[in-house]
């Protein structure tokens, strides 16, 4: 390997913090008081809602939870796609700075065998290598932020997405699954809970073409880059609509919450994981990729109304942690900017990255504070159009294509497509919303390109950005010779009835179960999370299993007390 990005990596590994243990605790009076906590989060959508001015769609569920909600002008994913981003969610980490950048890298399952390890896909680098599946192997002390909610007591859930680059360790949720769900708590136990719905996905533009439009195609609102055309307009009117689902399926939620008495008693966050499911929308690195809706309703009524606070994907986690009463660890790269923990200083800037999604590869990197967008293309021989077969199915896709073919774009709506692209990029977001006015080469806004530029190369060395390292040779680093690496498997310590479990796999978390009789578990079997030694009475079965992201599982042991 180049010795300049061996020393790389172990840089980067000196400079990320030691995770702190995590102490087990049943749930206590004191934790009975801690609050519940819901994510209601959809999928695909740019700020396209009444309370950011756009009044296409009629949401009134919407509507009125902004009425009682703080509600953010300025939120911003760190990947215009799915996985990249849930990554930073569930980390509270960039994903560049952990090895989770690339959508996609496999399946959201552990433990395939060298064979599906090295099955062929139209996937490549930025070197043109074939990258075969796998499971991103992340910092050892960096994990899902749920495992410290539920060292606290709580009762975790989530319905039903994980798609974290990583399969979701056992340690991670209570329930996960469709039929994840607060209900199966312990009395009076608090609990954190996840719904995503995925009516707004990509997907939903052509396979909701049989249902009816609720919006009319002639009234929806167009950017500069689209062109005015019919089939633009019903696809940009059936994101409209789905979005009205979208509002029913959320009023659905929070009337399930109501009847069980629990709407004064939960903190609730509504978000998008990215920007919108059209082309220019999803995967991009402007507003149009990064920027969501983002509301948090509090039970009490307190803090509503618009801030325009600057907070970015990888501050979810934290912000989570902090309204918990649970200190944040040190490791995580977002802050808390609500509850216990809050920072003093709010953000100046959030960052985006964009690099291999799907079969096509690039690197682009932003940065925006709350006006200006910067952007920095480091292969500008690539055009932004990224040609996915995927996105080929929304119906518009083909028009925009053949509408190029013939040359019958506008400037704007043909600028997706040039090759070769600017190196820089910088747009002011308040007079451009749209971002396609490009401001780098005026003179006049030369000290902010400066600016934002230099903030964005601080930024890349503060995380270690892995987006320098060709896909393949990170691959290698996480998966020696192609071999995904095994988690070592628990070892029990008996001390009279107290039993101590633990692994010798750096950065392993361990669950267990204990029964009076034989079981089978699998995965789903409920495990809990190992976090201190525990007592066991006669006739006992403990059964224990060891994980490490990215890592195979170990196999399950089983200790027998008598």
């Amino acid at each position: 390997m180049n010795f300049k990005r061996t020393l790389f990596w172990v840089l980067t590994g000196l400079n990320l913090l030691v995770i702190q243990s995590c102490t087990a605790q049943t749930p206590s009076s004191e934790q009975i008081r801690k609050p519940n906590i819901l994510w209601i989060t959809f999928e695909d959508i740019s700020p396209h809602l009444s309370m950011y001015g756009d009044s296409t769609a009629q949401t009134p569920v919407f509507d009125k939870m902004a009425e009682e909600s703080m509600v953010f002008a300025n939120a911003f994913t760190t990947v215009g796609v799915c996985a990249p981003s849930r990554s930073s969610i569930i980390t509270g980490m960039h994903p560049v700075s952990i090895g989770t950048q690339h959508m996609r890298t496999g399946k959201d399952v552990m433990g395939w065998g060298r064979r599906e390890y090295e099955q062929n896909t139209n996937r490549r680098d930025i070197e043109g290598n074939m990258v075969p599946r796998y499971s991103a192997v992340i910092p050892p002390q960096v994990r899902p932020f749920t495992e410290y909610l539920r060292a606290e007591g709580y009762y975790t859930t989530n319905n039903p997405k994980t798609d974290y680059q990583f399969a979701a360790p056992v340690t991670a949720w209570d329930e996960n699954g469709r039929d994840a769900h607060w209900s199966g708590r312990a009395q009076g136990q608090p609990f954190f809970s996840v719904f995503n719905l995925n009516v707004t996905h990509e997907s939903r533009i052509w396979k909701n073409k049989d249902l009816p439009l609720t919006v009319d195609p002639d009234s929806v609102p167009l950017p500069a880059y689209f062109p005015d055309n019919p089939v633009v307009r019903r696809d940009v009117a059936r994101q409209y609509s789905n979005i009205e689902l979208l509002d029913q399926q959320v009023g659905e939620i929070l009337n399930e919450l109501q009847e069980d008495g629990l709407l004064d008693e939960t903190i609730i966050f509504f978000y998008s994981d990215h920007g919108g499911a059209l082309p220019r929308g999803k995967r991009d690195i402007h507003d149009s990729g990064l920027k969501v809706p983002f509301m948090i309703r509090f039970p009490d009524g307190r803090q509503t109304g618009f801030t325009d606070e600057l907070i970015s994907f990888v501050d979810l986690a934290p912000t989570t942690l902090s309204l918990a009463g649970i200190k944040p660890p040190e490791y995580m790269q977002g802050h808390a900017f609500l509850g216990q923990y809050k920072v003093s200083d709010p953000r100046s800037y959030v960052y985006g990255s964009s690099d291999r999604f799907d079969e096509v590869t690039d690197m682009r990197r932003a940065v925006r504070d709350k006006r200006f967008l910067y952007i920095r293309n480091f292969y500008p021989s690539l055009p932004a159009y990224k040609d996915l077969s995927y996105r080929k199915q929304v119906p518009m896709m083909k028009t925009l294509l053949e509408l190029r073919q013939e040359d019958q774009l506008t400037e704007y709506e043909r600028r997706w497509f040039e090759s070769p692209k600017a190196e820089e990029e910088l747009y002011d977001t308040k007079t451009d919303p749209d971002n396609i006015h490009n401001l780098a080469d005026d003179a006049s806004y030369s000290e902010k390109l400066s600016e934002l530029r230099n903030e964005l190369e601080d930024w890349q060395k503060r995380i270690g950005d892995k987006g320098f390292i060709p896909e393949t040779e990170m691959l290698e680093n996480m998966w020696p010779e192609g071999q995904q690496p095994e988690t070592n498997k628990p070892v029990f310590k008996q001390e009279g009835n107290k039993i101590t479990l633990s692994s010798s796999t750096k950065g392993a978390e361990i669950a267990f179960i204990v029964s009076d009789k034989e079981l089978n578990p699998t995965l789903d079997s409920g495990w809990k999370l190992y976090t201190e030694p525990f007592e066991l009475s006669e006739g006992d079965i403990v059964y224990a299993i060891a994980n490490r992201i990215g890592y195979r599982d170990s196999k399950i042991v089983e200790f027998d007390y008598e």
